[in-house]
């Protein structure tokens, strides 16, 4: 009579640990064993303890008097393949505690502290944030139910997600830019080094609902700002800004632009470079002390304009009147110094 085993599933083909036994190792076990091999000298040559090469052998009853690697291979693909219900999904009141606490809007780290502060002796009502966000996340969750105050958001987090948020690896994520990008990684001096003039930060600062916005240059060794004034938040209108606001420098006075924002705003880097010869650097995402200089410049500029300000209201004139106060102000760092006199000499 003709067995015919049935075709694996997605599972059998799937690469797994070294520390299970792949459908090979089972096969070489069975050729082994019906040479005549013991159970010590099979494990030797596969290099598995004995223990493991006596329990494979009984996986599956012996039938015709010898072991059935793909039959052995398919029961163990099932059985990884089976799951196990959550202990939230079980456990009636660990899930009506986790569920309260959610309707609260409180944290899955937050519940996850609260269990193990309440239930300091009852290891089956303790759970980690992790699992709570696994079972929040989980499709149909029975945690999700309304809140005691409405809001909008279909979710008791304070995300308002109702699924896990996607993660790409660094080494996989697109390049913002066509044109390669420089790292502040990659400048020839450390951050805290200003000892050579030239070196300056950039970032945009934003009007009211995104609908207005200037940019903000600061040279790093004497604090000097220069303001940009933009009609429109594009490439073109930055390169434009940049290149006629720093046209008038010395190549010793532009020697780099570290810009805070990978915005697309900056896209025409290669040409701001080409038209300056300063070598443009971009700061890591949410980073804004690799441009500590110029945060500290845009808070001072915060004081003209507060969030929330519209800012296409600010005039050529009038950007350059701020700058001329904030340049003319004494400085702690350079004995009560002003920022413009040492630019100047």
């Amino acid at each position: 009579m003709v067995r015919i085993v049935k075709p694996l599933d997605r599972l059998a083909v799937k690469t797994i640990s070294p520390r299970y036994r792949s459908q090979d190792e089972r096969i070489e076990i069975a050729e082994l064993r019906q040479t005549g091999l013991s159970i010590r000298r099979v494990a030797q040559r596969i290099g598995r303890a004995p223990s493991t090469v006596s329990r494979e052998l009984r996986r599956l009853p012996a039938a015709a008097g010898h072991y059935r690697p793909f039959e052995a291979h398919r029961d163990a693909i099932g059985s990884r393949a089976r799951t196990h219900g959550r202990r939230i999904d079980i456990h009636p009141e660990l899930r009506e505690e986790v569920g309260a606490r959610l309707a609260q809007r409180w944290s899955p780290p937050q519940i996850a502290r609260h269990l193990r502060v309440k239930f300091p002796d009852r290891a089956s009502m303790r759970r980690c944030h992790e699992s709570i966000y696994q079972a929040l996340y989980q499709p149909g969750s029975a945690l999700v139910r309304p809140a005691a105050v409405p809001s909008p958001r279909p979710s008791p987090l304070r995300t308002g997600r109702d699924h896990r948020k996607a993660h790409q690896r660094i080494d996989r994520r697109r390049p913002r830019f066509q044109q390669p990008m420089l790292s502040v990684h990659q400048r020839p001096f450390p951050p805290h080094d200003r000892s050579e003039a030239g070196h300056w930060e950039g970032e945009l600062i934003v009007g009211s609902q995104q609908g207005s916005v200037i940019g903000t240059l600061i040279e790093r060794q004497t604090r000097l700002i220069r303001l940009l004034h933009l009609p429109s938040r594009d490439a073109d209108a930055l390169r434009r800004a940049i290149s006629d606001r720093m046209a008038d420098l010395p190549a010793s006075l532009l020697r780099s632009i570290t810009w805070g924002h990978q915005g697309i705003e900056m896209a025409r880097h290669v040409s701001i470079t080409a038209e300056l010869g300063a070598q443009i650097y971009f700061c890591d995402p949410h980073s804004p002390w690799q441009r500590g200089s110029n945060e500290n410049a845009n808070g001072l500029l915060r004081q003209h304009s507060p969030k929330g300000t519209n800012l296409a209201i600010w005039s050529r004139e009038h950007l350059q009147a701020v700058e001329d106060e904030i340049n003319g102000r004494p400085r702690l760092v350079f004995d009560n110094r002003r920022p413009a006199d040492l630019f100047a000499t």
